[in-house]
């Protein structure tokens, strides 16, 4: 077995063991994105000779049998993720001269847990996209079919991971941004309940959806990246103080007697018959193991999407009010006065799908129509955390398809903003109630990934991730993988 084909779990234990040292595994991968990232642009740097200098710090921490529970693994990072000297961009113009000075806590966590950066993974700018076809560095091209998009904004985290390029990433979820890549390019990735991860560092989109999770193969690597996120930081003020669960111990639990819950809205009747084929078949594989299935209803949920596309421009109007040519990031040329460094400094800078969402979200918090918009849209919020907390009074987890569709074509959608906003239709709800979900490898149509939701309780984690973990152990979708002429 090649280094690429083992697991985040496999490679921390080899190395661990040392069957192979942490310099031997992170040369593999640099050498695997150097070979076939031109092909799908799923980096926007890659940190070649910082990494291999971690690798030989924590070779030699091995050693001394010190380093951290990930010592000597590597993985990706997001490029929302602030990191102390690299470049964070945000795959944006705005940002593309930026050199953070400092880590964000999701960064600096994982490094004390000794993890090796590869490098940042290419997004849609500011997250701000369902295709990762906003990027300033242009798109990243699907894995499975270098046609089709691998979904957004985590995107390049998400082809990172399928092809082989990173054992692991991690990405952000303020609409679906994990879930929905994760299942176009088949792989599995976890959106925590809101406030487990710090957010401090992690450039902000809509500061009351925002949250970073693990993007990995399966659920058991998810579980090991995420027990080495969470945690309260006094930086964060949205951060949770509350004691850290223990999410490795969950897996390998028993499910029988789970209930899971199928609420007729995520499976509508003009959704694609083989995604609810393959959802279906993935749930019957659960109740094949002891979980019982049941039919709930979540009318609200309808409304998700109007819902999220006042509230997250509004934030996002507000957040990135900062980026004005004058304290750091892109500056216009040869500005006439103040004022003209403000407007071109914010047009040249910013891409159109940004735009399009700070117009949105001003006009939703300008004066006359803060009651009529903004504030309507967090009252049906609310009308949709209590559709869940009532459907959680019955079931224990809640079920369906990630996504309504399979990795469409490069471009398809693109000039169409809002037929590209439904791609996120099921996703949606759960960070306006702040759930956690994760999305997990189903099966495959026509050669392409479905991915399979899984939607728990607050702080229940654990749960999903144990159930992901127990239809993981006994269907092989997540073992799956891309293949690339001359592979290394």
């Amino acid at each position: 077995m090649s280094l690429h084909d083992k697991s985040l779990t496999q490679l921390r234990d080899g190395i661990q063991q040392g069957d192979f040292s942490s310099r031997e595994v992170t040369e593999h991968f640099l050498a695997r994105i150097k070979k076939h990232d031109a092909q799908l642009n799923s980096f926007i740097s890659v940190t070649e000779e910082r990494a291999l200098q971690q690798a030989d710090a924590a070779d030699q921490a091995r050693q001394k049998n010190q380093g951290g529970v990930l010592n000597g693994v590597p993985i990706a990072h997001k490029d929302i993720f602030c990191t102390r000297g690299i470049r964070t961009s945000c795959a944006s113009r705005m940002l593309d001269n930026f050199i953070s000075p400092y880590d964000a806590t999701v960064v600096d966590k994982l490094g004390n847990a000794g993890i090796v950066t590869l490098g940042k993974t290419n997004m849609d700018e500011f997250a701000m996209g369902s295709s990762n076809e906003t990027s300033f560095y242009g798109p990243v091209k699907n894995p499975w079919d270098l046609e089709r998009v691998p979904g957004g904004s985590s995107g390049g985290s998400a082809a990172a991971v399928a092809a082989r390029l990173a054992p692991a990433a991690t990405g952000t979820d303020t609409g679906g941004s994990i879930r929905q890549p994760a299942a176009l390019c088949g792989i599995t990735g976890l959106k925590p309940t809101y406030g487990t991860v710090s957010r401090w560092g992690m450039i902000a989109f809509a500061s009351s959806l925002d949250q970073a999770g693990p993007m990995a193969r399966s659920a058991e690597d998810c579980a090991l990246l995420l027990q080495n996120m969470v945690g309260h930081d006094e930086k964060d003020s949205t951060c949770l103080n509350r004691a850290v669960d223990n999410y490795l111990s969950d897996l390998g639990n028993d499910i029988n007697g789970l209930t899971i819950g199928l609420p007729e809205e995520f499976f509508p009747a003009d959704l694609n018959g083989n995604i609810a084929d393959v959802t279906r078949k993935a749930i019957a594989e659960l109740e094949k193991q002891g979980a019982k299935v049941v039919s709930i209803s979540l009318p609200s949920v309808k409304l998700s999407v109007p819902t999220y596309y006042v509230i997250a421009p509004a934030e996002a109007s507000s957040n990135l009010s900062r980026f004005d040519g004058v304290r750091y990031g892109y500056r216009c040329e040869d500005p006439s006065d103040l004022m003209d460094l403000y407007k071109r400094s914010r047009s040249e800078g910013f891409g159109d799908e940004v735009k399009r969402r700070i117009l949105v979200g001003t006009y939703a918090l300008s004066h006359g129509y803060y009651d009529a918009y903004y504030l309507k849209a967090q009252k049906v919020r609310r009308l949709i955390r209590d559709d869940f907390a009532r459907a959680f009074e019955k079931v224990d987890v809640i079920a369906g398809p990630t996504s309504p569709e399979l990795a469409f074509g490069l471009g398809a959608k693109k000039d169409d903003p809002i037929t590209m906003y439904m791609a996120d239709v099921f996703t949606i709800a759960v960070n306006l109630a702040g759930l956690p979900a994760l999305s997990m490898p189903g099966g495959f149509i026509d050669g392409l990934p479905v991915g399979v939701q899984l939607i728990g309780n607050y702080f229940r984690e654990g749960q999903i991730l144990n159930a992901a973990h127990r239809f993981q152990l006994a269907t092989d979708w997540h073992t799956q993988a891309p293949t690339f002429a001359g592979d290394i």
